[in-house]
């Protein structure tokens, strides 16, 4: 049971038949994600990668079904088109667009909480690599063919540190449950907490790797909600261990700007927490291998 997506999850495109989105789409029909369709309004009764055009969201829910939602949306107009998303019923919509201005997405966080918990949008992103089952489905913009099926959870804020966690672990031999990338701007939808609680549920997940970044406080929430909830092991990497305070570094969030957000100041409470920290971007999967190979031991003993 991968989270988020799953081969039979029904996904439409926001922004299908535009150049950018139109590439990542084929990409992810021919993965084997089910896509039933796209968004473009004026565009409503076309045809696009073979798949149907509709002018809404909503018109595409009622036609298709769909529960989640991939937007490729230019950033003055992606918040209005994740609230309607929203408001169509979509349960999951993936971000990938990056300049999202922080007034828009505080405008679209307090319209998603007006939903109860049953109709309420999950939304991973904005500015995010999105997000893979390996051998089910795909949201995103990521290299699926770099991601072996397997038992980890990967979250991290940097998508190609992404990249980088799933390869080492695919050399290694260990393999991906679900890997989702939560973005890196300051307001964002999903937090490491958030997607650490739907890990620690899924049964087909044994273990999670945690990338982090300087910058904000979610990593620190996140060591203490995996110390006080988590029975499974997380390894963490945290960038920027080389950053000077107050210099922004690639993420919009990636900022030091109060106690407790550079990166040695979140080592210190991610291994307080008891949780596993590699010390540098190439030893992540072999931080991971060690660990599992350790408390396989200690099983067995």
């Amino acid at each position: 049971m991968a989270i988020l997506i799953t081969k039979q999850t029904p996904v439409i495109v926001q922004g299908m038949s535009g150049r950018i989105g139109s590439f990542h789409a084929a990409d992810m029909i021919k993965y084997g994600t089910n896509v039933v369709g796209g968004v473009t309004p004026g565009r409503g009764g076309e045809t696009h990668l073979g798949l149907p055009l509709f002018n809404t969201v909503r018109e595409a829910v009622e036609a298709t079904g769909a529960e989640a939602s991939l937007v490729f949306v230019p950033p003055p107009f992606a918040a209005d088109a994740i609230m309607e998303a929203a408001d169509a019923g979509i349960k999951t919509a993936v971000c990938v667009t990056d300049g999202i201005p922080s007034q828009d997405m505080m405008k679209l966080k307090r319209f998603l909480r007006r939903y109860p918990a049953e109709r309420k949008l999950r939304l991973i992103g904005p500015n995010c690599a999105g997000v893979i089952s390996p051998g089910q489905g795909f949201m995103g913009i990521m290299p699926p063919h770099i991601y072996l099926p397997g038992r980890i959870g990967i979250i991290g804020r940097s998508g190609t540190l992404g990249y980088e966690a799933a390869s080492q672990l695919k050399t290694l031999g260990l393999g991906v449950s679900t890997s989702v990338g939560i973005g890196g701007d300051p307001i964002n939808g999903s937090s490491f907490r958030d997607i650490l609680a739907l890990f620690e549920a899924d049964p087909e997940t044994d273990a999670v790797m945690m990338i982090g970044e300087i910058g904000g406080p979610q990593e620190a929430e996140a060591a203490i909600y995996a110390r006080d909830h988590m029975k499974k092991p997380v390894v963490a990497y945290i960038a920027g261990l080389s950053a000077p305070k107050g210099r922004k570094m690639g993420h919009a969030g990636a900022i030091v700007s109060a106690f407790g957000e550079s990166a040695q100041e979140k080592v210190v409470l991610l291994e307080a927490a008891g949780i596993t920290v590699a010390p540098n971007p190439s030893s992540m999967g072999e931080t991971m291998a060690r660990l599992l190979a350790s408390r396989a031991m200690g099983a067995v003993a």
